[in-house]
């Protein structure tokens, strides 16, 4: 499993949203390496990750986080994602409770998908593998404020999401679609959990964020401002003020 790191303390495991790879995490190697490890993975077959022949689920993903706190000594982390990365934290939590010292969960989401969202997220996949593209999500990735003042993040949004191998986005897309509830997860957490959501997200929006807040027993809910479903790389100052506010109180 392909990974980049920056710092030291704290090990703070940040899982990267869909389609992307640990490079959407720079922001937060750079600004948040003074106060603690921050270990970036690729999820599988993203970045410089192979994608393997395991059948797609977020329970895969999970266990090759934890082969990777294995390979680098770590006992036990500060687990987050964001949107992808957010439903493969929720089954980190699940499938090894004991290795979680907190829990960062950016613009996701504890309810499955539905019955219709699970069929478009097939849809997508065939249309990939077929030599389509989904460049025509970038519009929706990112928040009105964003796309009204911020054109350099729109187009690394959109450089990163063409560079995405066919491969894995299609596996990730059928990972996705078959992911359990997660509520029951939240409100099993036996640790600390920050819920960050951009105000402007439309794909996992405020609400989401209300309901997983108010599912975990011990939960700090921030709204960032002027952002959308990628609040990490459009308003990463923010994102990373809190992320180490929440660490501080650990």
């Amino acid at each position: 499993m392909s990974f980049r790191e920056a710092g030291g303390g704290i090990p703070l495991v940040l899982l990267h949203a869909f389609p992307f790879s640990s490079a959407m995490w720079l922001g937060q190697r750079e600004g948040l390496a003074g106060v603690c490890r921050v270990i970036t993975p690729d999820l599988r077959g993203f970045g410089g990750s192979g994608l393997g022949d395991d059948e797609p689920s977020v329970d895969v993903m999970a266990d090759d986080v934890a082969e990777l706190l294995d390979a680098e000594g770590v006992e036990r982390a500060v687990v987050g994602g964001q949107s992808m990365g957010g439903y493969v934290t929720m089954a980190f939590c699940r499938r090894y409770p004991d290795r979680v010292q907190a829990v960062v969960l950016a613009d996701t989401k504890a309810a499955p998908d539905s019955v219709e969202a699970a069929a478009n997220r097939e849809l997508a996949a065939q249309r990939v593998l077929d030599g389509g593209d989904l460049t025509d999500t970038v519009p929706n990735l990112v928040g009105a404020t964003t796309l009204a003042r911020r054109p350099m993040v729109v187009g690394r949004v959109r450089g990163l999401v063409k560079s995405a191998p066919p491969g894995a986005v299609a596996w990730a897309l059928r990972a996705m679609a078959g992911r359990p509830d997660s509520f029951d997860t939240l409100r099993g957490l036996k640790v600390p959990a920050l819920v960050l959501v951009g105000e402007e997200d439309e794909l996992t929006s405020v609400a989401d964020a209300e309901a997983m807040a108010e599912a975990a027993p011990d939960v700090q809910l921030e709204i960032l401002p002027n952002s959308g479903h990628l609040s990490a790389i459009e308003t990463p100052v923010a994102f990373n003020k809190a992320v180490a506010a929440f660490l501080a109180k650990l």
